[in-house]
């Protein structure tokens, strides 16, 4: 509970929210849902739900990317890169995959009970981030952008911006798939994993990852 006094002293502030465009920001969670997941996860019952597009329509079922509603075990929430993650566990496989919550459409509370077992290998927070499929899809950029990298699928999905999309081709290269509000913010952003890129698409990046290679040449006076 908030100090009276001091809750006057912030109602009174004059704030003013600005974006900054690196933020990759994250879709907004409705409080229904964000409740009914979480009181899954403290009431340790089953969670079911069905899936939502990345604009937060729900397929039906004549459309061709619907779905079976989900029965999973929930087990942790994980807040990052401004994304709320539910780690579960699938009773039907025994495998642990992490949904986005906005992409989360709750049923009713099915009140059936779950024993918790331990994340196998390893910590919750070392799942989340290294895991490629998080069912993340690319943010709303007015560029988007992909190549490959020659790093593994663990080591792009732990720095990859929130809103990307981290596709393992071999055990040691990544397409990285994400966007930004420039064409050389992709390349200077693809720039930071500091290894070799391929098949880069489109055609915008290709030119703006020669631009920013001739701009650092001159530069180093080369």
């Amino acid at each position: 509970m908030m100090p009276v006094r001091l809750r006057a002293e912030i109602d009174a502030m004059q704030l003013t929210s600005l974006r900054n465009h690196w933020e990759f920001a994250a879709p907004p969670i409705g409080a229904a849902t964000l409740k009914a997941v979480g009181d899954a996860v403290r009431g340790r019952h089953v969670l079911r739900f069905d899936r939502l597009r990345a604009d937060g329509t729900r397929p039906g079922p004549r459309d061709p990317d619907f779905a079976a509603p989900r029965a999973v075990e929930p087990h942790h929430l994980v807040v990052w890169a401004g994304r709320w993650y539910l780690v579960a566990r699938d009773p039907d496989d025994d495998t642990w995959p992490i949904f986005r919550v906005d992409r989360i459409h709750p049923h009713d509370p099915t009140g059936i009970p779950f024993t918790r077992r331990p994340l196998p290998g390893r910590g919750v927070a070392e799942h989340v981030v290294t895991s490629f499929d998080r069912g993340d899809t690319p943010a709303r950029w007015q560029c988007l952008g992909s190549a490959v990298l020659r790093h593994p699928a663990a080591i792009v999905a732990r720095w990859a911006p929130g809103g990307s999309v981290v596709e393992p081709v071999t055990e040691e290269t990544t397409r990285l798939t994400l966007g930004a509000w420039s064409w050389a913010g992709i390349a200077g952003i693809l720039a930071t994993f500091d290894t070799d890129l391929t098949d880069i698409e489109p055609a915008e990046l290709r030119t703006a990852c020669a631009t920013l290679a001739d701009r650092y040449q001159r530069a180093t006076g080369g």
